[in-house]
């Protein structure tokens, strides 16, 4: 055991005075990498907006300058249109007279209203007809935008009548239930009815009422529909299929949408898209839709206009209780649970949304401004963006004023829309794929 001691005490002593080695390491060759400079892209995106809008000119810029600056004076005529029916009915009596008749029919005042606006609204379609027809498919044929003849246009005009019955029989009815329980804060009530009516009217619509228009098939496989449906994966929208809709029955124009909520969304695309757009147009349409999904603009924008809903019952509450004050009695209508009164709280909504135009449209185009940046980004089409947004000249003016567009553009202006898609461009314009793609005139 001494000398087993005195062995390790011995190695131990030599191992403190020699200390640790280091261990042996690899002699690693070091080379620098040669430097790449490539010259810089020059890329103008005030020159290429130019060069862009310069395509559309002469007759064809002047007759969709024409088509929209027209809709402007539309706003007005529409809105005096509708307070002359409304004049009519009230101080004709004939207003009264279908509310006596709906009272002979049943004494539930629940009922009532429904028996009142069935008649309301055939009385007020024949009176705007008209209007209507010159609007629906006089002024659209004159234009070149209807590829209907009379006799399709009627049938359309037909179904939307019935649509816009059942509509207003649930929504009336529902509203002057809420007036009868709540006569001084129905206005209240009925915005978040409205907005609650909007919400389920989204839910139905893609299902149950679009396919009344128009005939829904699922697109056939191909590269622009693989592509489609990448590009819903890559921003979590839960669509297995895209589906296309003769809208080339009614008209020339290109349209997309994704709509639909729980469990009913749809990515949709008319006819006029496929035929009439290239690749990299239809991809930069539907990254535009998709942004609307994605960005849940459905329920902003219903937030908003819930905001403006408000504001327009709570002065149509006021300016109808002054009314009735002075000529109810020239009406026989006997209060704001009256369903006589109808075309008067109408009218007076009109006349608010006539003036409220602006701030309604900017709420719109904000919200189609950020779905046009998520669209570029998504997609990564600028100048596939900027020829569709040409597309849209037909009916949209492409150059307004800021003025113009501040108050009647409910999407951003084709000069707008094309500056944003070249600015996008020349942020991008260094990356492999914006390289690769088509070059923009300079």
């Amino acid at each position: 055991m001494l000398i087993a001691l005195s062995v390790l005490a011995n190695v131990s002593s030599a191992s403190a005075q020699a200390g640790p080695s280091p261990a042996p390491l690899p002699h690693v060759e070091t080379h620098a990498l040669p430097s790449v400079s490539a010259p810089p892209i020059h890329f103008d995106a005030e020159k290429a907006t130019k060069a862009y809008l310069a395509r559309i000119s002469g007759k064809a810029r002047e007759r969709s300058d024409a088509y929209f600056e027209g809709g402007y004076w539309l706003l007005l005529v529409d809105t005096l249109y509708a307070v002359a029916v409304a004049a009519i009915l009230l101080f004709t009596r004939a207003s009264a007279w279908m509310r006596n008749r709906a009272q002979k029919i049943t004494r539930s005042r629940f009922w009532q209203v429904p028996i009142y606006v069935v008649q309301y609204m055939i009385v007020v379609t024949i009176l705007t007809l008209p209007l209507s027809i010159y609007e629906g498919f006089i002024r659209e044929r004159a234009y070149g935008l209807s590829n209907q003849n009379f006799l399709q246009w009627s049938g359309d005009f037909g179904t939307q009548f019935l649509v816009d019955v059942v509509q207003m029989v649930i929504l009336a009815t529902i509203v002057y239930s809420v007036i009868r329980a709540t006569p001084k804060a129905w206005w209240l009530w009925g915005t978040a009815v409205v907005v609650a009516f909007f919400a389920v009217f989204i839910l139905v619509e893609p299902v149950f009422i679009a396919p009344l228009f128009n005939h829904y098939t699922p697109l056939p496989d191909s590269p622009i529909k693989r592509d489609i449906l990448s590009l819903a994966r890559a921003n979590g929208i839960p669509a297995d299929n895209v589906y296309e809709f003769d809208a080339s029955r009614q008209s020339n124009r290109i349209s997309a949408n994704v709509s639909g909520l729980l469990g009913t969304t749809r990515i949709s695309m008319t006819d006029n898209l496929m035929k009439q757009s290239t690749p990299a147009e239809i991809k930069a349409v539907l990254g535009h839709e998709m942004g609307h999904y994605v960005m849940n603009h459905v329920f902003l924008l219903l937030g908003g206009l819930s905001l403006l809903v408000l504001i327009g019952f709570g002065l149509t509450n006021w300016g109808f209780n002054r009314l009735t004050a002075v000529f109810g009695g020239v009406w026989d209508v006997r209060g704001i649970d009256d369903p006589a009164g109808l075309p008067a709280l109408l009218a007076i909504f009109t006349v608010l949304g006539l003036l409220g135009t602006p701030l309604e449209n900017t709420i719109i185009r904000t919200s189609e401004h950020e779905a046009d940046i998520f669209g570029l980004n998504a997609s990564r089409q600028p100048d596939g963006f900027a020829t569709a947004a040409l597309k849209l000249a037909t009916y949209r003016k492409l150059e307004p004023t800021p003025l113009e567009e501040f108050i009647f553009y409910d999407h951003p202006s084709g000069h707008t829309r094309i500056h944003d898609a070249m600015v996008w461009k020349a942020e991008h314009i260094n990356d492999p794929d914006i390289k690769a793609g088509p070059v923009s005139p300079q």
